[in-house]
C-alpha cells in the first residue's frame, strides 16, 4: 500500500472508530486511574508557573528523575522575577541531570518574555503557549489542561502507544506531530476532566502498557485490546 493510500486508510479508521469501544475504553481506563495515578508535586497544584515549570523539565524526561531538581528549582526560583534574574550557568548547572543542554535557557527565555509581554502572568491559551520558546503542542495542552483545567487531549509517545495498541491504529513515525494520532486523542477524551484523563493515559503507558514488556496479563483493557488479542492469537498459532 501507497503511503498516500495508508495515511488516508487511518484517517478513516479514526474517524470510524467505534463509539460503544471508546465508551468502553474511558470507563476501565478512568477506573484504573482513581486507584493507580502517581504521585508528583506538580500534580498537588494548580499554580500556573509551578505547572510550566515542571512541563519543561518534564520534556524528555522520565518524572522520577524530575522530582527531586523540580523541589530545589521552586525553592531557589520560585517566581518569574527570580528566574530572570538567575544566572544562566547556575540555571544549567541545575538541570544538566535532565538532559537537553537548551532547556536551561529556553526556559529563563520564556520567564523574560511572559514578564514583557504578559505582565507576569501566564498564557492561558494554547495559541499564546506556542508561541513562546521551548514550548509544542503537547507541552502547551499540558499547561492549558492541568493549570487552567481546559478540556484539551495531549499526545505523546506513551498515549500514541495505547491508542495504537488498543484501537489498532498506526501513526507516523514521529507520533507527536502525527495528525491522526492527534484526531485519535481528541476523539476519545472524555467531555470532562480531561485534566485527569491526561495523567491517566500518561501513567498507566508509564506502568502497564510499556514499550517493552507491556503487562497484558494484567491490562484492564486487554479483553477488547487489538494488541492483546493479536498476541493471544500468536501465543494459540505457537501452541499447535
Amino acid at each position: 500500500m501507497v503511503k498516500g493510500a495508508a495515511k488516508e486508510t487511518q484517517e478513516n479508521a479514526v474517524s470510524n472508530l467505534d463509539a460503544v469501544k471508546i465508551k468502553w475504553f474511558r470507563h476501565h481506563l478512568s477506573i484504573w486511574g482513581t486507584q493507580n495515578l502517581r504521585d508528583f508535586p506538580w500534580r498537588q497544584t494548580c499554580d500556573s508557573y509551578a505547572i510550566l515549570v515542571a512541563e519543561y523539565l518534564l520534556q524528555k524526561t522520565d518524572a522520577v528523575t524530575v522530582v527531586p531538581i523540580y523541589n530545589i528549582f521552586l525553592l531557589k526560583y520560585p517566581t518569574l522575577e527570580q528566574l530572570v534574574k538567575a544566572s544562566i550557568n547556575e540555571l544549567s548547572e541545575l538541570l544538566e541531570p535532565l538532559g537537553l543542554f537548551f532547556r536551561a535557557e529556553r526556559l529563563q527565555k520564556c520567564a523574560g518574555i511572559i514578564l514583557e509581554q504578559y505582565g507576569g502572568k501566564i498564557p492561558d491559551s494554547e495559541k499564546q503557549l506556542l508561541e513562546l520558546p521551548g514550548i509544542g503542542k503537547y507541552t502547551a495542552r499540558a499547561i492549558c489542561s492541568q493549570a487552567f483545567s481546559q478540556p484539551l487531549a495531549v499526545l505523546d509517545t506513551n498515549v500514541a502507544r495505547i491508542l495504537e495498541r488498543f484501537f489498532g491504529l498506526q501513526g507516523e513515525r514521529v507520533k507527536s506531530r502525527c495528525k491522526i494520532l492527534w484526531n485519535a486523542a481528541e476523539r476519545i477524551a472524555p467531555n470532562k476532566e480531561v485534566g485527569k484523563w491526561n495523567l491517566t493515559l500518561l501513567d498507566f503507558g508509564a506502568m502497564v502498557c510499556r514499550a517493552k514488556n507491556p503487562l497484558c496479563n494484567d491490562c484492564p483493557l486487554s479483553a477488547k485490546c487489538n494488541y492483546a488479542q493479536t498476541q493471544r492469537n500468536l501465543e494459540s498459532i505457537n501452541k499447535t
